[in-house]
């Protein structure tokens, strides 16, 4: 289902959906009973809410939420810290060696603007994250937004708009506030 664009209500896609959110929350559920000490049942649950093998370097630390989990891609040594909620309707792709702080919300998925179209259905956008970034603590990464290598996200910031490779972004929406040199 990554990277739909546009679901409408009563669907045989939106009845997809809602068993791929009912899938992913049961393993979520399932993640989220064993500690953050129990690396390798935690990557075996996580591999499959993704549908994917993961390197052993993978480390998650629960608790984790998600709406879905086949619609995100995962690279090597990849860290994600605890709390954090990924909806990957529209596709999540994750660059390898990628550090994910706290707290953290990748949401690929959405409602039309219009109050008379909200209820019809769902948007969904692509998120694209580089390889080496690091997202600080408390960041919200919307639908449609491509994070260049070796980017960091600033603690606390709204990510609406493609980030520059080599750059460090922060605030609501977040903006350029230096490059970064090797």
């Amino acid at each position: 289902m990554a990277g739909a664009g546009f679901i409408p209500r009563g669907t045989p896609q939106s009845a997809a959906m809602v068993a791929e959110v009912s899938r992913a929350m049961a393993i979520t559920a399932r993640i989220n009973r064993l500690g953050f000490d129990d690396s390798p049942a935690v990557r075996a649950l996580f591999a499959e809410l993704i549908g994917a093998p993961l390197d052993d370097g993978f480390v998650l630390l629960p608790p984790f939420y998600a709406t879905g989990g086949r619609g995100t891609r995962v690279g090597r040594k990849v860290f994600i810290n605890q709390n954090c909620t990924f909806y990957d309707l529209g596709g999540i792709t994750i660059g390898d060696g990628v550090m994910i702080g706290p707290n953290v919300s990748i949401l690929t998925s959405g409602h039309p603007i219009a109050p008379a179209e909200r209820r019809s259905g769902v948007t969904a956008k692509p998120v694209v994250i580089g390889a080496n970034v690091w997202i600080a603590g408390n960041v919200t990464i919307i639908g449609g937004v491509t994070i260049g290598d070796n980017a960091v996200i600033a603690a606390g910031s709204v990510v609406t708009k493609d980030v520059p490779p080599n750059t460090m972004v922060g605030g609501n929406p977040a903006r350029l506030i230096r490059s970064i040199e090797g």
